[in-house]
């Protein structure tokens, strides 16, 4: 049969995923993988206990397509508790991960032909799910070293076609969290003129700065114009479970439960119960874990700077961002990135990857930091030794 013409060009067009390659580079070169990001840890105890518990004494039938009540519910609480967010459960609708939330949010939300703003860098799903939706999306650029929204910027990108911004807050790959001028300069915007904002959540429990997250939702009249999108594979450092979930009211909730029920309908629900199970628990729960990611924070950007890098600020996610030009390195993000994981045997990701836009940086270089001790000693070592070796 000829494929020629037959795939979709959106598909046809696209190259493997950053993540896959650097990965797929890892286990060829056998190098320390600090590219992808997941920790090496298994998890909370007490969650995977709930989930092995569901197994054996709960369904493992189809569960209801928006979700189990039971984690609807707990969803609601934890974000009372944590963020102060009033919600209700049918606001509530359960995903296959976050990035399947993502999907069904476009496709329910972008007809072809609308305007998507995508703040870049981003995560690289974003931009090939509005193409397939139709929707066109329009780029705006974060700079480093702080990635910080900009007001006019924002503006200058919005025309008469503009339905939907996307915010990734906390920001992967940066880690960087938007100030309260910055939310309220997005919110200002979607108000001002008549936009949906898909609010792509996952990192708001994973922050190292002592405050709590607050989400664009929360700011006046945006309750009814958002969608939240969460993840357990993120707050309980799971990721392998794809339990997600997108928050919305009134009709946005309508369709993004109709769009969702043709995309995966349902997910597990022995791990549904179990994330409903741990959403519940005390936060000091998670406290010993949070403590860990935190310390190898600290660790992986200390033997960095030791190493000659330096590393740019950051208060959340589970990644450190290296500036190369700071460092004293004349090679681009791409140039180390392919060159370390075959000449020092480390694996990372070039952030200029995940930018869309022409004159994106190219200095910006992406490290995952939930690794043993042991692991991120060692990756600083190869990196130092190999750095020292390039004059």
């Amino acid at each position: 049969m000829k494929t020629a013409g037959r795939i979709h060009p959106v598909y046809a067009a696209m190259e493997r995923t950053v993540f896959d390659r650097m990965s797929a580079l890892a286990r060829e070169h056998g190098a320390i993988n600090l590219g992808q990001g997941f920790p090496d840890a298994p998890g909370p105890e007490p969650v995977l206990e709930a989930a092995a518990r569901a197994l054996r004494e709960k369904s493992n039938q189809y569960p209801p397509g928006a979700g189990l009540p039971e984690l609807s519910e707990a969803v609601c609480g934890y974000y009372a508790r944590r963020q102060g967010l009033a919600l209700s459960p049918e606001q509530v609708t359960v995903t296959s991960g976050a990035t399947e939330a993502i999907a069904a949010a476009v496709l329910a939300l972008v007809q072809p032909g609308d305007e998507v703003i995508l703040f870049q860098p981003a995560y690289d799903a974003y931009a090939p799910m509005v193409r397939r939706a139709g929707g066109v999306p329009v780029s705006v650029m974060l700079q480093p070293p702080h990635f910080r929204y900009d007001a006019d910027a924002l503006e200058r990108a919005i025309t008469p076609r503009t339905r939907v911004l996307m915010v990734n807050d906390p920001l992967n790959p940066a880690g960087t969290v938007a100030g309260d001028a910055e939310l309220a300069a997005l919110a200002q915007a979607c108000l001002r003129h008549d936009l949906i904002a898909i609010c792509d959540e996952v990192w708001e429990d994973v922050r190292f700065d002592g405050r709590p997250h607050r989400s664009l939702m929360a700011l006046e009249g945006m309750a009814e114009r958002s969608v939240k999108i969460g993840s357990a594979g993120k707050i309980f450092g799971i990721t392998g479970w794809k339990i997600g979930w997108m928050i919305a009211q009134g009709e946005l909730a309508t369709a993004l439960s109709r769009a969702h029920q043709f995309l995966t309908y349902a997910s597990a629900p022995p791990l549904q119960w179990a994330v409903a199970e741990g959403l519940a628990m005390p936060d000091a729960m998670l406290a010993g874990q949070r403590a860990e990611w935190a310390a190898s924070h600290t660790r992986l950007k200390a033997g960095l700077e030791g190493a000659g890098f330096t590393v740019l600020p950051n208060a959340a996610t589970w990644f450190l961002c290296v500036d190369l030009a700071a460092s004293g390195i004349a090679l681009t993000d791409r140039q180390f990135s392919e060159r370390a994981v075959t000449d020092a045997g480390v694996a990372t990701v070039p952030v200029s990857a995940l930018y869309e836009s022409e004159g994106q940086p190219e200095h910006i270089v992406r490290f995952c930091f939930t690794k043993p001790d042991g692991v991120l000693d060692e990756a600083v070592a190869r990196l130092g030794k190999w750095r020292a070796a390039l004059g």
